[in-house]
């Protein structure tokens, strides 16, 4: 496990400033390594330290919490709170955020137990591509018997197509191509050839998730395919893609899915982070909801319980959120930390506040990231052999441009960049395919060209940036 410190280093890559709010997250997450050294019955009684972040928007609070989410490989969901609607209204109940969680835990355990049997799947996988690449000869059909109905629901039962009953027949030459064939997937020299093979049809009935039965934590399409044969669909792809598809079937075979859904639950519990955005719009003060206070009290009160620690009801088994780490974020513009009720402030009691970004900031955020926007447009540029590159005194104008424009308009943070970018490099983004030129230099004046008239029209730039 990572101390406070290095994982505040590896926020640093991702998120500019924001410091305090860092080292909150970080301490709050190395809390529960330290939980997990101490023994089950202080275990129990140790609850994690909920942090409420307050700050306008984009100013990173998400932007923390999902990269703190990918630094300890920890199940992560974000959702917003005015989606959720209290006990008793039609729309998404709160417990469906639990049950989100754990398919997210599900996810990665399940790749993690595939990535084991990976080998012994591939070499399946490969056998099946060589009786596709050269199939048998197909046995004539008798006229269906009670017998063979019983056979083809037999082979049903194990798994296997239901006219593997009738089998296929294999001559020596047939044989040898196939050995042949094996020998040219091993060497990777048929890796783009295409060929027609069927998979299993995974398109699951509209609004399914949202009926009274995922409510209850049961997958009725799950419940009901598992009593019927899967459906099979036809998709041509090369033999590359097909081997990935394979590979995933054969793993799914080779896994034990009961010790998966087991590994899961412990992990959602003792690990699984749920970022609550937007939760002042539920908060009493807050007047852009278009519910009345009393519904909006009705939803804090049934995600109280889940905070607080309480069972929930999944296809997976009953899952324990008492070691859950929730993260609440919110402007807090209209209505005050203080206007949420008490008990759930109670549960959130690490208030943190992030601050307005400068356009110092916007420069850094610009440059410094692993996954600053300007590398990104570089790269996606660079794919059509166009390479750009950016002056100080450009990124530094891009920067003014975003602080004045969030100044006089509504202020959106560093997303205002992104909307900034995108109209400077407008031109280069239409004609770079056809661009014969190998490389172009953004300066001050370009970017002045391009959005400096419309930062400066307060009408054009509500509307453009």
């Amino acid at each position: 496990m990572q101390t406070p410190k290095q994982i505040v280093a590896e926020l640093d890559k991702y998120v500019i400033g924001q410091d305090e709010a860092k080292r909150a997250v970080a301490v709050a997450l190395y809390n529960r390594w330290r939980r997990m050294q101490l023994s089950e019955k202080m275990q129990q009684d140790i609850t994690p330290k909920n942090l409420l972040m307050i700050g306008p928007t984009g100013v990173g609070k998400t932007e923390i919490a999902r990269r703190l989410a990918k630094i300890v490989n920890a199940p992560f969901v974000k959702v917003e709170a005015t989606k959720f609607t209290e006990v008793g209204y039609v729309g998404r109940d709160v417990e469906s955020m639990v049950r989100d969680l754990v398919d997210v835990a599900v996810q990665m355990e399940e790749n993690k137990q595939y990535d084991n049997v990976r080998g012994r799947a591939e070499k399946e996988a490969n056998k099946r591509l060589v009786k596709l690449l050269v199939p048998g000869i197909k046995k004539e059909k008798r006229q269906n018997t009670m017998a063979d109905m019983m056979s083809a629901l037999t082979a049903l039962q194990n798994g296997q197509p239901a006219d593997k009953a009738d089998g296929e027949e294999v001559t020596d030459s047939i044989r040898d191509e196939r050995l042949s064939v094996s020998e040219q997937l091993d060497k990777g020299l048929l890796e783009d050839r295409e060929l027609t093979v069927q998979v299993n049809d995974e398109k699951k009935p509209a609004g399914g998730g949202n009926d009274m039965y995922g409510q209850m934590g049961i997958d009725l399409s799950e419940t009901l395919g598992n009593l019927m044969p899967k459906s099979k669909v036809e998709r041509t792809m090369t033999v590359r893609e097909a081997r990935e598809v394979f590979i995933r079937e054969e793993s799914a075979k080779l896994v034990n899915h009961a010790d998966i859904y087991h590994d899961a639950i412990q992990l959602a519990e003792n690990s699984g982070i749920i970022f609550i955005d937007e939760i002042d719009k539920i908060a009493a003060g807050s007047k852009k909801s278009g519910s009345g206070e009393v519904s909006r009290e009705g939803v804090q009160r049934d995600i109280l319980p889940i905070v607080e620690g309480s069972q929930v009801f999944t296809k997976y088994g009953l899952v324990n959120t008492d070691h859950m780490l929730f993260i609440g974020s919110g402007a807090f513009a209209e209505a005050k930390p203080s206007d949420l009720i008490a008990e759930l402030q109670g549960r959130f009691p690490i208030r943190v506040e992030l601050k307005d970004l400068t356009e110092h900031d916007f420069v850094r955020i610009l440059t410094e990231p692993d996954n600053a926007l300007t590398k990104q447009y570089m790269a996606l540029i660079g794919a059509d052999g166009v390479e750009i590159t950016f002056t100080q005194e450009a990124i530094a104008k891009i920067a003014h441009i975003a602080a004045t424009v969030n100044s006089s308009q509504e202020n959106i943070g560093a997303r205002r960049l992104a909307t900034i970018l995108e109209t400077v490099l407008e031109d280069i983004l239409y004609e770079g395919p056809d661009m014969q030129m190998g490389a172009i230099t953004i300066t001050e004046k370009y970017v002045d060209d391009k959005v400096g008239k419309i930062a400066s029209d307060s009408d054009m730039s509500r509307y453009i940036l």
